[in-house]
């Protein structure tokens, strides 16, 4: 996370907040094999824990139960020029984003704690896109099939850290920059910028 406390975002149930409306989070554990990601949709749980599934065939899959893992989570993030400051000769460009970061031991889940998983990400994600998808709607043997291609777990969450880099060391500049960053294509982070500067 970004080093300068202006940007510090501490708030563990904000950040949680944060994992539950993004869905997606990526999944990075170091194993026997070297250092590895997986991308992948998780539920916020009590616990609190992130709960996710992997695809037997991940990198991942074998290896994470009983590691610690770091799950990172993204939001809006954008370009800055440096042609954007009222004295272009004394900045530099740079990135505004949110992100945030959940580390902590993961185990695995029971095929019932998975097909949970499965049923509670559906009832969580379909909404956002205006479907109604659930497991009703397969063939049992279909979905008895395909559960046995994937892992469920559950990463227990010991430590949460943030980062919410949108100006707030240079307020004078904060409303030029967001009209510039508006202007250039960049609405949701000039949103969080807006919202971070009010």
């Amino acid at each position: 996370m970004h080093p300068n406390p202006a940007f510090a975002w501490t708030d563990r149930e904000d950040i949680l907040g944060f994992f539950r409306q993004a869905g997606f989070a990526r999944i990075f554990a170091q194993t026997a094999t070297g250092p590895h990601v997986a991308h992948v949709p998780v539920l916020v749980r009590p616990g609190p824990a992130l709960h996710f599934h992997l695809a037997k065939g991940n990198a991942l899959a074998g290896q994470i139960a009983g590691a610690t893992a770091l799950a990172v989570a993204e939001g809006p993030n954008g370009y800055l020029s440096a042609n954007w400051y009222a004295d272009p000769k004394g900045a530099v460009p740079t990135w505004n984003y949110v992100a945030a970061e959940c580390l902590g031991p993961v185990q695995p889940l029971e095929r019932t704690a998975l097909i949970a998983l499965v049923d509670d990400l559906a009832r969580h994600l379909e909404p956002k896109v205006g479907e109604d998808w659930t497991r009703a709607k397969m063939d049992p043997a279909r979905f008895a099939a395909m559960l046995k291609a994937i892992r469920g777990f559950a990463m227990r969450i010991d430590t949460c850290r943030g980062t919410r880099k949108l100006s707030q060391n240079k307020p004078a500049e904060v409303p030029r920059l967001i009209a510039a960053m508006a202007a250039s294509g960049g609405a949701a982070t000039s949103d969080a910028m807006r919202a971070a500067s009010a």
